[in-house]
């Protein structure tokens, strides 16, 4: 047998049987696994890094919605009452949603939107009154409302006694406004309301009152409202009725009323002042009033008791030397006054003396011998 044929017959022999794999082929599987495990590792890497990702996105958009929906739904505000102090002005007609800007620009509320949720939860929107408030930096909204009270504005109240004459008041306004009293004169020749038995003279009709002044006000806006708080009076005691009552007209009520408020002593003594007056008027014939105050009004005077000289003058507001009441009111007189003039005390009394002007005592007589004492107790008083 030569080496071919046993070449032949090996070769046979390392053929593969049926069923077996090359030997070859294990190796490569093997490889093919290692490849398929890497691919799987791989794989599963990139999906939880994707998955990573996905939650990081999430995690963002959770982060960033939130912060839009703090910012955009949740109403900021600040919380307590607030440090400092800020003057707040409402103007005429402003809303609700007008004072929460300007609040929010004022550093007083934290934002616009949380005054207007307070206010609305207060439901104190339409009680918003013009004017000037005291307000703090950096207090709550519901802070901000409750201060917001008509009853805590800044108020410019100006008081005028009773019994001041037109000219001190003009003097009084003009120092409080700004204003030059020759305004306020002018002012009184327009229409603020007069009634018609004024004569359009503001003197005795200027009411003595607690007003609310501000320096929008006009100089007749102010006269106005003195005219007004006039007319509540004189509708309040029904005036003119009243008036007619007594056989007199209303400006002559108003004028008996300013004398009894420059004379009398005291609030008690008023009816019995006014009594004399009516008397004396009303004696035929008539007495001269001679009253002090009337005469000293006619020479812009303010002294208690008129001199010789001075009750000689010729002035028609000189009743030592006039017969009857004066022209016009020589004051302004208040409430008492009124219902003095208007409801005079029973009595015959003719004379009466403020014997001791700074104890406001008053004494009352119907005889003139009397008077003469009384006088003489006045001067030692007095002088």
């Amino acid at each position: 047998m030569n080496d071919l044929g046993m070449d032949f017959l090996l070769g046979d022999e390392d053929e593969e049987r049926p069923g077996r794999r090359p030997r070859g082929s294990r190796s490569q599987q093997r490889r093919s696994r290692k490849r398929r495990k890497r691919q799987r590792r791989k794989g599963a890497a990139a999906s939880v890094f994707a998955v990573l990702v996905i939650l990081l996105i999430l995690a963002g958009v959770g982060y960033f919605g939130y912060t839009w929906v703090r910012d955009v739904v949740t109403v900021k505000d600040f919380s307590g009452p607030g440090t400092g102090e800020v003057v707040v002005q409402i103007e005429e007609g402003a809303t609700a949603s007008d004072v929460a800007v300007d609040l929010e620009k004022q550093g007083v509320v934290a934002s616009a939107r949380a005054f207007v949720n307070a206010i609305g939860e207060a439901g104190k929107g339409a009680s918003l009154q013009p004017g000037q408030y005291k307000l703090r930096k950096g207090m709550s909204a519901a802070a901000a409302v409750e201060l917001l009270d008509p009853k805590n504005r800044i108020r410019d109240d100006l008081t005028f006694q009773e019994g001041l004459r037109l000219s001190k008041i003009y003097e009084q306004l003009a120092k409080a406004t700004g204003k030059s009293v020759n305004e306020f004169k002018k002012a009184a020749k327009g229409d603020i309301g007069l009634p018609k038995y004024a004569n359009k003279q503001l003197e005795g009709f200027a009411f003595p009152a607690t007003y609310e002044i501000n320096d929008k006000m006009s100089a007749s806006e102010i006269l106005t409202a003195m005219v007004d708080r006039f007319t509540q009076t004189a509708n309040k005691v029904d005036l003119e009725k009243q008036a007619e009552a007594i056989g007199y007209s209303p400006r002559d009520v108003m004028i008996v009323a300013s004398i009894v408020q420059a004379e009398s002593g005291s609030q008690d003594d008023m009816p019995k002042v006014a009594r004399v007056i009516y008397n004396r008027l009303q004696r035929n014939p008539p007495m001269l009033l001679q009253m002090d105050s009337t005469t000293m009004y006619g020479l812009n005077k303010y002294d208690i008791a008129a001199t010789e000289a001075e009750t000689k003058s010729t002035s028609r507001y000189n009743t030592y030397q006039h017969q009857g009441l004066p022209p016009g009111p020589i004051s302004n007189p208040g409430d008492h006054a009124i219902e003095a003039a208007l409801h005079p005390a029973d009595g015959d009394w003719l004379w009466f003396v403020t014997t001791d002007p700074k104890k406001g005592i008053t004494k009352f007589t119907d005889k003139e011998s009397e008077f003469w004492q009384l006088r003489d107790e006045f001067n030692r008083n007095y002088g």
